[in-house]
């Protein structure tokens, strides 16, 4: 059995994750959506909410789990015994920095590959960063969300002065 981690902050979850869930899920046995708990990052939703998010959108995947963890990913994945660590890329930029931790994380443990993924092409614009900054002005955010979260990252987000009441 291929065991694979696919790692992140999803602060929140955005479609262009879900992309990568849905392919991971078809191409591995086992897939571990790892939810890191990262001391450099101030997050907008807790480890709690971020988990809670992940679960409700991967109820259709019954070989794709959620958890999280602290520490290097490198000591996660031989802990959970993944041989795979999965890395989306949605550009250019997003390759350099990827790269370089895949180059670390093997000088770490050349047992664990890093395999990337290349998003969608209609995903390719879309990280938690904007779905975060258009949605603190009010702007609308469904189709950069799953539906299955929108509601919990609308209510996080969107400015209290802009909702009725």
């Amino acid at each position: 059995m291929v065991c694979a981690i696919y790692p992140g902050s999803f602060d929140p979850v955005t479609n262009g994750h879900l992309d990568i869930i849905d392919r991971a899920s078809k191409v591995f046995d086992h897939v571990i959506v790892a939810v890191l708990e990262n001391p450099r990052k101030i997050p907008t939703f807790s480890m709690e909410e971020k988990v809670q998010m992940l679960k409700k959108i991967v109820v259709p995947y019954p070989n794709v789990e959620v958890d999280s963890y602290r520490g290097l990913l490198i000591d996660y994945a031989q802990k959970r015994g993944a041989r795979i660590i999965i890395k989306g890329l949605r550009a250019i930029s997003d390759f350099e920095f990827e790269f370089q931790m895949a180059l670390t994380n093997r000088q770490l443990n050349c047992e664990v590959e890093t395999m990337f993924m290349m998003t969608n092409n209609m995903y390719s614009f879309i990280s938690s960063g904007i779905v975060k900054e258009v949605a603190s002005y009010g702007g609308e955010i469904k189709t950069l969300v799953p539906p299955q979260v929108y509601d919990m990252i609308i209510k996080k987000l969107t400015p209290s002065s802009s909702k009725p009441g």
